[in-house]
């Protein structure tokens, strides 16, 4: 409606107002109240306002003081029907809401500062109060002084992850994936100036209204912005819930999903999403289970899905902004099982999923029957996930950011539960997958939901229990996670340990807050997690210090970004945290092996590296790859490093222990210094996947062979099981294959028993792998630490190796004198002392084998 010419105020004559100041940049200095103007609408509501300008008169304002900006009454003329007159307007500031010091005033809850008075055609009048904190509220409100039955002209605005950020202290308020319209500043206009909305309730609809009169009933001005009818018989402001849409193209050369855009008029469009191809049955037979499914193409459907919160009453629109064609859909009409066509073309939408149940669900381990935390997912007949309460529709993957328990693993999302959880199913069918780590069977199963369930309970079961045959399962790098939420997480994956790392990032430091306190234990006794730190330097290496006792190897970083800050000196030698880690009775290791590659040549010279951590990405065969083939090239020298296996976890993208190691402690108590010793020992194999364990002679990894001069023969056995099926187990030596057996369609079980000859001193080791749809992180794959076999009058040395490692020594000595940011003179000559101890121990090492250098 016009109202025009009921206009009685402009902000210049309603005056200035205190707590209008810093409102918008418009009061800043003036201190007027400044509204939306124009043609504008609010929550799918349209509405006429006044001018902008705050010299020309754009309100009606009523109050019952005599003054030239305001009115006792007005009757505006409608003519109409209508279900609910809607009003958009304000009121001045309650002072009491900011008493003075030592006043004792009430705030002015319920104040009644008009009637609206509906005229009907036959003379009949029916009255509602206009009341603050109901019906209106003042142009700003301090937090929790919202109304009961207004809300601000502002909607709400959901967000996606990857939208721009007004500035980088706003990047919390994104991860809500909501704006909220009570509070916020209108970003259109940047204002944060509120008009109140309100719909009165016509109580007979079918009546003409002749008109609407306002009489005040207070001096304290309300102030009448803008008028609209509505025509519908439920409320324009209450949306109810949060309902799917499957929206169908309207045909099949339209299905370029990314360029139709969903909107609704009363109401918000919260989240839409193209729709593609799921196969339930295909689904179910995959082998990948708790791996995620991004290995194949993406197979775009002629549907896009949207997830609305909108009135009865409401209209949802598809546009197409290639052609210009909109197709419009009246939500109220739409009934599961049926598809609601277009008012005009063919597009047509379904409302999905109308029917729900609140479950409360337990996951049970079979051989104990009692719940057991797990990693899993729910996933619609269409594909769709559902998280449990608790947990996140969208995970945010990127670096630093999500640390919560839920997981993004190849574009699938788990919940990481402790065993309980409660959910909202939609009724009928819907398709779980759950994980338990490397020693329980995966599960995907379908899942039916009838109308009135309350319980579901699930199971799962073990494949082995190898902790009962004395192995300790470890991740030995992981970042962020606070230390309780590392504990469920290990849990949900069957780890035993977690080597959370503190570590420096610039000027930004992570669980250092953490260390004080010790290591967490869970209530079984079964997880711990020990709070270790990375220390790094962004040429020389990183090393992983894991599990010291007493104060923390300090600084964590050196020499600048990206590890330290800008200007940082060359604090200390990886050497010299090695040494340091080791007087704590803590276990150093390589971490992300072998890089960066500079000291650590030096550092595995001087026996200062009590492992190795490898990672199984490379897409090549097998294990050609530059990680491992440095690995074999240190074991063929002569320097004895086990294995570990970390995920080096930094977002949601990983599940803990996705990458792990296996450490044999037999009898003995779990406890960090036993892990850390059977690491030391060498009885250990990495592993994504198979449990994979090897003997030669009978003797484990970490173990010595002697045979006689001119060598022999050994008896090797390696035997893999996994809960992921795998192809090939091979046996190696010095990096070399002398036994293997492959299974074309796949095994989780696989033994291989061989004699192998052996001409002088080596190494041999057992690794396996599955070509289960790898993944460009990760392949699934294990491989054990060596047997070392001496024979009488030989030393494993390889000269081609010793050279390599001295040019890694004389580039890492050069990188400190030229260009590392020196510390004091005695720091840098301790550094420089690292280089020139390695470097005369290989000299040695070369003379004695009759080599010049």
């Amino acid at each position: 409606m016009d109202l025009t010419r009921h206009f009685t105020a402009a902000p210049a004559d309603f005056g200035p107002r205190e707590r209008a100041k810093g409102l918008s940049r418009q009061t800043r200095e003036s201190g007027l109240i400044s509204m939306p103007s124009g043609k504008r609408v609010f929550r799918g509501i349209p509405f006429l306002l006044g001018p902008e300008e705050a010299t020309k008169k754009c309100w009606v304002a009523l109050s019952t003081q005599t003054a030239p900006w305001s009115t006792r009454s007005l009757e505006i003329p409608l003519d109409h029907k209508a279900g609910f007159i809607c009003l958009a307007q304000f009121c001045d500031w309650d002072q009491n809401e900011r008493p003075a010091p030592g006043q004792d005033v009430i705030e002015r809850v319920g104040q009644v500062l008009a009637e609206a008075v509906f005229v009907y055609g036959d003379g009949s009048e029916q009255r509602l109060p206009i009341r603050r904190r109901f019906e209106v509220n003042s142009p700003s409100i301090d937090w929790g002084h919202l109304c009961f039955q207004a809300v601000p002209h502002r909607s709400d605005v959901p967000t996606k992850l990857g939208d721009s950020l007004r500035n980088a202290q706003m990047w919390g308020d994104l991860q809500c994936g909501v704006w909220e319209g009570d509070y916020s500043i209108d970003p259109a206009v940047n204002s944060s100036e509120t008009l109140w909305l309100c719909a009165l309730q016509n109580p007979w609809p079918d009546r003409t209204l002749k008109s609407l009169r306002v009489e005040s009933r207070d001096a304290d001005p309300l102030v009448i912005c803008g008028l609209t009818l509505f025509q519908g018989r439920e409320n324009p402001l209450r949306y109810e819930r949060l309902s799917l849409y499957r929206i169908t193209l309207p045909d099949s050369s339209a299905a370029d999903t990314g360029r139709w855009k969903v909107s609704v008029d009363l109401g918000v469009v919260a989240r839409t999403s193209a729709g593609h191809a799921f196969e339930p049955e295909a689904w179910l037979a995959q082998p990948r289970i708790g791996l995620g499914d991004d290995a194949g193409p993406s197979h775009p459907t002629r549907q896009i899905y949207a997830e609305v919160a909108a009135s009865s009453e409401a209209t949802l629109w598809l546009d197409d902004p290639k052609t210009g064609k909109r197709y419009a859909f009246a939500l109220g009409k739409a009934v599961p099982g049926q598809e609601l066509p277009a008012r005009t073309g063919n597009a047509r939408v379904e409302v999905l999923e109308r029917e729900k149940a609140w479950i409360h669900g337990r996951v049970l381990d079979t051989t104990t029957q009692r719940p057991t935390p797990v990693r899993l997912a729910f996933r619609s007949k269409d594909g769709r996930y559902i998280p449990p309460y608790g947990h996140r529709t969208e995970i945010n993957s990127a670096w630093f950011q999500d640390y919560g328990a839920d997981v993004n693993w190849h574009d699938s999302s788990f919940a990481v539960i402790d065993g309980t959880f409660q959910i909202e199913l939609p009724v009928g069918e819907v398709y779980l997958e759950m994980t338990k780590g490397f020693e329980y069977n995966g599960v995907r199963r379908k899942v039916t939901i009838e109308p009135h369930q309350r319980e579901l309970d699930l199971e799962i079961s073990p494949l082995v229990n190898f902790r009962s045959q004395g192995w300790v399962s470890a991740d030995s790098h992981v970042h962020f996670l606070s230390p309780s939420t590392a504990i469920l997480e290990g849990q949900a994956e069957g780890l035993n340990l977690i080597n959370l790392l503190a570590a420096q990032w610039g000027d930004l430091f992570t669980n250092v807050g953490d260390m004080p306190q010790g290591p967490l234990v869970s209530h079984d006794g079964d997880t711990m997690v020990w709070v270790g730190t990375e220390n790094r330097q962004h040429i020389l290496g990183h090393l992983g210090l894991l599990g010291g006792h007493g104060a923390p190897v300090y600084p964590m970083s050196a020499s600048g970004p990206g590890e330290s800050y800008i200007g940082d000196p060359l604090w200390s030698s990886l050497s010299e945290w090695a040494d340091a880690c080791r007087k704590r009775e803590g276990l150093v290791v390589a971490v992300h092996f072998p890089y960066p590659t500079a000291e650590l040549a030096a550092d595995i010279v001087m026996d200062k590296i009590d492992a190795v951590e490898m990672w199984p990405t490379d897409m090549s065969e097998h294990f050609n790859n530059l990680r491992f083939l440095e690995w074999y090239r240190y074991l063929n020298c002569g320097y004895r490093l086990p294995a570990v296996g970390g995920t080096d976890k930094m977002g949601a993208w990983t599940p803990v222990g996705a990458n792990r190691a296996y450490a044999y402690i037999g009898q003995d108590e779990f406890s960090f210094s036993n892990w850390a010793k059977a690491v030391r020992q060498g009885n250990t194999f990495m592993t994504s996947g198979p449990l994979l364990l090897f003997h030669a002679d009978g003797k484990s990894p970490g173990a010595e062979i002697s045979l006689g001069a001119g060598g022999g023969s050994v008896e090797v056995e390696a035997r893999a099981r996994s809960y992921v099926p795998f192809h090939r187990l091979e046996v190696i030596m010095n990096g070399r294959v002398v036994a293997s057996r492959e299974e074309r369609a796949g095994s989780q079980d696989i033994t291989l028993k061989e004699t192998v000859r052996v001409s002088g001193a080596c190494w041999l080791a057992a690794r396996c792998a599955s070509r289960v749809e790898p993944m460009e992180s990760l392949r699934v794959a294990a491989h054990t630490s060596p047997v070392y076999v001496g024979v009488q009058g030989e030393e494993m040395f390889s000269p081609p190796v010793a050279a390599y490692l001295l040019t890694l020594i004389e580039g890492s000595e050069a990188w400190v004198q030229n260009l590392a940011t020196r510390p004091d003179p005695q720091r840098l000559a301790s550094v420089l002392k690292v280089f020139s101890a390695a470097r005369e121990r290989l000299h040695r090492r070369l003379h004695a084998h009759g080599i010049k250098h």
